[in-house]
């Protein structure tokens, strides 16, 4: 490697063993500057700069995709962008200090023309670097999307492969020996912006419980978040089972800031251990999120706990359908038909069987809605404010809430 002065004559082995020596220390240097970013990295890069300062030449596109390549490895050992590229502006302007180009020219428009061709093959270098980095980034967040997307739908299902499971679930984060529950989220209103309200929630969901154990993601368009079911809030002790606090109303209340997507309707289920318990939890969820939304229930935010006695209830469709039918039939003979004196019935048990309240619900007056519980007893020959008979009538106006009786026929018993 020689200045232009002296390319008249050959290259002879000491002044290759010097070159190898001379480039091999620039490199070291720029190494230790960057932060001991592996000095293979560079590849070809300084001879390519020497070569330009001598000859003027550019670099090949087959050099060029080298460094492309070094660019992917430079992302796949995790190292930062600015690391990188650090690397190699500091080889170079260590390298043009030693230049013989540099050191030995008295001529200015020889050290010009060494610059430009210097500062073109940075230029190639480093944009090529960057671009391959990039490259190779983009890649690597859509692989990891990819598992983390397979791995969610592998725990929601159950998967039966638990030993890899578990391995699968460690690079996340997730302990699986821990109980966890799942929550999901469900927008009532217009369609939303699924990357944004899944990020804006992962961003919460991880400041409050820390970046362990906790996984937020899209499932059949309802938002998931798997949650340590023992954990406590940032900062905060945990208290057993329910260290979460209130999880599902956390929830809520983030998504009821997002411009798309309100009212929310948001459902817990119960914490539960292991992978197979990942399942049963969002099990229970799914069949909350169902029930709340078939049963027209206020709440926003409800937890399968809350529904243990409707899932009783409801475990026996042909014996629900019965009753329904038996007790709440004859309601159907009224003047105006059975959904007045049903949604009469659905304030009256709403309200504790207080009748000033359920006026108030109904924008009745008292003697009205007296007039329609007497109609029920009358009808159906239960009395709504007789304890004994409550029960019977409650579970059937809840049966047929569920079935959308009487909009829609019930079942065949």
């Amino acid at each position: 490697m020689v200045g232009r002065a002296g390319r008249g004559r050959g290259r002879t082995a000491s002044d290759t063993d010097t070159a190898t020596v001379w480039l091999t220390a620039v490199a070291e240097a720029a190494s230790q500057a960057a932060g001991g970013v592996p000095v293979e990295l560079l590849g070809d890069y300084l001879p390519l700069l020497a070569e330009a300062a001598a000859t003027g030449r550019r670099p090949k596109r087959s050099e060029l995709k080298v460094v492309d390549a070094l660019g992917h490895r430079a992302a796949e050992l995790g190292i930062s962008a600015g690391s990188a590229v650090e690397l190699y502006l500091s080889a170079a302007w260590r390298l043009w200090r030693q230049l013989p180009e540099v050191v030995r020219s008295d001529d200015p428009e020889e050290v010009r023309a060494a610059a430009e061709a210097v500062l073109h093959v940075v230029a190639d270098s480093v944009a090529t670097l960057a671009e391959g980095y990039t490259q190779a980034r983009r890649q690597l967040v859509r692989w990891e999307e990819t598992l983390r997307r397979e791995l969610i739908d592998d725990l929601l299902r159950g998967d039966a492969d638990v030993g890899g499971l578990v391995e699968r679930a460690e690079p996340f984060g997730l302990d699986l020996s821990r109980s966890h529950r799942v929550a999901l989220a469900a927008p009532c209103g217009r369609s939303i912006d699924a990357e944004a309200a899944t990020s804006s929630l992962e961003k919460v969901m991880l400041d409050w419980l820390g970046d362990r154990d906790v996984l937020v993601a899209t499932k059949e368009g309802v938002l998931v978040v798997l949650a340590p079911a023992d954990a406590a809030p940032a900062g905060k002790v945990s208290s057993g089972a329910q260290g979460t606090g209130r999880l599902g109303e956390r929830m809520h209340a983030e998504l009821s800031r997002l411009p798309r997507g309100k009212p929310w309707r948001v459902a817990v289920g119960r914490p539960y251990a292991g992978s197979y318990g990942i399942a049963r939890s969002y099990e229970e969820a799914r069949d909350t999120l169902t029930m709340a939304s078939t049963m027209h229930l206020e709440d926003p935010v409800i937890y399968a706990e809350e529904l243990l006695v409707y899932r009783v209830l409801f475990r026996d469709q042909p014996a629900m359908v019965d009753l329904v039918r038996g007790v709440l039939g004859p309601l159907t003979r009224a003047r105006g038909g059975a959904e007045p004196l049903l949604a009469t019935l659905e304030a009256f048990f709403a309200t504790g069987g207080v009748v000033t309240e359920t006026a108030r619900r109904l924008h009745l007056s008292v003697r009205a809605v007296t007039y329609r519980l007497d109609r029920v007893k009358a009808l159906t020959g239960h009395a709504p404010t007789n304890p004994a008979q409550r029960l019977t009538l409650h579970a059937a106006v809840l049966g047929a809430r569920f079935f959308g009786w009487p909009q829609h026929e019930l079942p065949a018993g």
